[in-house]
């Protein structure tokens, strides 16, 4: 198996022969290494690559590795530590949304991730709508500022009932609708309500924002109403961020009496809900969401194609009204101008072709028998892991573990075993209420390494456990 530890191992074999061997030499092939060292091709690709990355090695295609001539010394590098006073108070945490990004070494089995893989995304049909797109006379012309009208005619509709394409602004991808639906929806400072657990990327969203996270509980169907007005109340905020359909991590969906409960509830605290309703296309069944609820401005509603298509098909619409609807788009205005013409017009074609339904539909197939399989390897494999439900769709099972359990060693003894998985800790605003993990079916190649790796998982459990 390639990991960190052994490519860092050669690296460190490698450097000290660079120095020892000195400028302009070159390095043992990499065949040589191999053989020397009994470590795979990819574990030296990656060594001299750190090594060329450190201004150590160049590469010549078909010559090899050449130690390179070192200028200066240790005392001539730059001081940049004056820039810590000048920045202040670090805003801005990537690590829960880097961690979440995170790609699987090779030969690691990945029970995380939140996009399709690669057999299961549309790639070979995107290129197809894109080769179409390109071609349209305004291709490459600038976009309306809010979107493409018919891209935003077609959002509005998948959201429902009234809304309309002027209250759709098409943005860069969800991410970049929760930054600008936090930075427009409340000040610096002032606290947000949110599920709990609930999506890492929003909590790191929220803190770059300057807002105050407080957790709201949850059970099997979602946010407690009565528990929600109560936040309200003691907390003055005036926005609540929930993912209503699919609930990331949980998978918990919210019954339409409750959903109901919690737009009369943020009516009645004058405040926001920020609907991010990243799941509504991992299911065959979406529930009608709340901006189809709404008749008053309550509800400000996010939903994006990345999820379903591609990490790179960064094209999302926020749902707004009133004055709130403006400062989403001066927001986005100042910030980013517009999406990139090429990617709305791809987006555009390839949601209007067959393609997209009989996509859909193959989704929704394979979603059903990697969760069926993931549940019953954890059944057969790890039964002391707890799965919270069995969601009607999306890409996870959240598991609770024994009490006895230590998240943090679990986690990193099931990376060292070749399975990586997400420390519930991530998904918590506030004190998490024991050990738990969420695992991701949709990453791994086949059911056969979907299984592999709650075995690792379950070996794991057992090492840390002793």
């Amino acid at each position: 198996m390639t990991n960190d530890s052994s490519i860092a191992q050669i690296a460190a074999i490698l450097r000290e022969e660079a120095d020892r061997l000195g400028p302009g030499a070159r390095l043992p092939s990499s065949r040589e290494i191999m053989r020397r060292h009994n470590v795979s091709p990819v574990t030296v690709s990656r060594a001299i690559g750190q090594l060329a990355a450190e201004g150590r090695v160049v590469t010549r295609p078909g010559s090899g590795a050449f130690v390179t001539q070192r200028t200066g010394h240790a005392q001539d590098a730059p001081d940049l530590s004056w820039q810590t006073v000048a920045l202040g108070d670090r805003v801005v945490d990537e690590g829960p949304v880097s961690v979440l990004l995170g790609a699987a070494p090779e030969g690691v089995v990945p029970l995380t991730g939140g996009y399709l893989r690669p057999g299961l995304r549309p790639d070979r049909q995107l290129a197809a709508a894109a080769a179409r797109a390109v071609r349209r006379p305004d291709a490459w012309a600038m976009p309306p500022l809010t979107g493409l009208r018919e891209l935003r005619r077609w959002f509005a509709t998948q959201a429902g009932s009234d809304v309309t394409e002027a209250d759709a602004l098409v943005v860069s991808g969800g991410q970049a609708a929760l930054t600008h639906a936090f930075r427009a929806l409340a000040a610096p400072g002032t606290p947000i309500l949110v599920e709990t657990p609930t999506y890492p990327g929003a909590l790191a969203a929220a803190r770059a924002a300057g807002l105050r996270a407080t957790a709201v509980p949850m059970d099997r169907d979602g946010v407690r109403p009565e528990l929600l007005a109560e936040a309200f109340a003691v907390t003055g905020a005036r926005v609540f961020f929930c993912q209503p359909t699919l609930h990331n991590p949980t998978g918990a969906t919210l019954p339409p009496e409750r959903r109901e409960q919690v737009l009369e509830v943020a009516r009645a605290a004058g405040a926001f809900v920020v609907e991010d309703d990243y799941a509504r296309y991992l299911t065959a069944q979406p529930p009608a969401s709340l901006a189809s609820m709404d008749r008053h401005g309550t509800v400000v509603h996010i939903v994006s194609l990345t999820k379903i298509l591609s990490p790179s098909m960064r094209v999302a619409a926020v749902i707004a009204r009133g004055p709130a609807a403006h400062r989403l788009r001066a927001s986005q205005l100042v910030e980013s101008f517009f999406v990139a013409r090429p990617l709305q017009e791809t987006a555009l074609e390839f949601v209007g072709s067959p393609a997209w339904r009989r996509h859909l539909t193959a989704v929704h197939g394979e979603i059903a028998t990697r969760r069926d399989a993931l549940a019953a390897a954890l059944a057969e494999l790890l039964p002391e892991a707890e799965p919270h439900l069995l969601p009607a769709g999306g890409m996870h099972l959240w598991v609770r573990l024994p009490a006895e359990v230590d998240e943090t060693a679990l986690v990193e003894a099931a990376r060292r075993n070749g399975v990586l998985v997400s420390p519930g800790r991530l998904y918590y605003a506030s004190e998490p209420p024991g050990p738990r993990i969420r695992l991701t079916h949709m990453a791994a190649a086949h059911l056969a390494e979907l299984r592999e790796g709650v075995r690792r998982l379950a070996e794991a459990l057992a090492i840390t456990g002793k």
